[in-house]
């Protein structure tokens, strides 16, 4: 984060750092088919290594920043949302933000590491590569003893105001995550669970804090296909997952921190389903229809032959 004056990083779309920057082919970097073809099966893929641990060290320099903020803080309003706790339990602390992108250049630059968008532009549609654009960054933090759950869903519930569904979740770790300090579960084949005709299971509890509140959606086949899976990630690990997968993770009764973030991104080519302000409040507004693009959309990863 800058000093004095109020930056925001939205208006640079390429990395300000060499924080991530790594050399050699694409081809280097790509997933092998037969975790491509596991993505496509199961709904995600874990435990793939995307950041050293002084990466992560560096990411948490800023993280620790992003805790402390305060409304008063001249790059507040640079958030897309700012949650101290969101479950408003103190005994079931969750800290959750979007739009850190913006304010910090660790947060910035992550989004165009190669060790995560070239993998990314296979997973965003079956049978073929992506050119990859932003969507928008998630924090995530469990405190030690208190840290509370996040509920059972699947992203796309809340991104309908996109389409079509070419879209990509990538949590990364950025502390061991163990299921004693509520690491992320997977239900997989769940990304075949639609209503509709296509559409995604409706949002149930929009601050995750209830946790098993989807069943009360679920068809009976669903219920008992319902099997939670733990990915237990080491520190720079990742996981990557389909808009339909149902995940969540429960609290965290460790003695140390869990604290993760998220990267949401789309294929080039999605366009906007409204003509409302697509995150929050902060003024991004592409009309109905047309491309998502510009300022607060940029182009991470382009593939040479498009």
């Amino acid at each position: 984060m800058s000093q004095g004056e109020v930056v925001d990083l939205r208006d640079f779309h390429h990395p300000v750092t060499s924080l991530f920057q790594v050399d050699g082919k694409d081809e280097d970097l790509f997933l092998s088919k037969g975790i491509v073809d596991e993505f496509w099966n199961t709904g995600y893929i874990a435990n793939i290594p995307v950041l050293t641990e002084e990466q992560c060290d560096q990411i948490l320099q800023d993280f620790n920043k992003l805790q402390g903020m305060s409304e008063h803080d001249p790059h507040f309003h640079l958030m897309y949302e700012y949650h101290k706790n969101q479950s408003g339990d103190d005994s079931n602390i969750l800290f959750h933000t979007l739009g850190q992108w913006r304010v910090f250049d660790s947060f910035h630059d992550l989004i165009f590491a190669r060790k995560i968008t070239v993998p990314s532009s296979q997973l965003l549609e079956e049978g073929k590569r992506r050119s990859v654009r932003w969507w928008h960054d998630q924090a995530f933090a469990k405190p030690a003893h208190h840290g509370g759950v996040v509920a059972w869903h699947q992203d796309y519930s809340y991104w309908t105001r996109t389409q079509p569904m070419n879209h990509l979740t990538v949590h990364i770790a950025l502390d061991d995550q163990t299921i004693e300090n509520g690491t992320l579960h997977y239900i997989p084949g769940s990304h075949r669970w639609t209503r509709d005709g296509g559409k995604p299971l409706p949002v149930v509890d929009f601050d995750f804090k209830d946790m098993e509140s989807i069943k009360t959606i679920l068809t009976e086949e669903e219920v008992e296909a319902f099997d939670p899976q733990p990915v237990e990630l080491k520190k720079g690990e990742a996981s990557f997952h389909h808009p339909l997968a149902v995940h969540g993770s429960y609290g965290n009764r460790s003695d140390g921190p869990r604290r993760a973030t998220v990267l949401n991104y789309f294929a080039d080519g999605v366009k906007s389903a409204s003509d409302a302000d697509l995150i929050g409040s902060s003024g991004a507004f592409v009309p109905k229809g047309e491309k998502m693009e510009g300022a607060f959309f940029p182009l991470v990863y382009e593939l040479s032959e498009e």
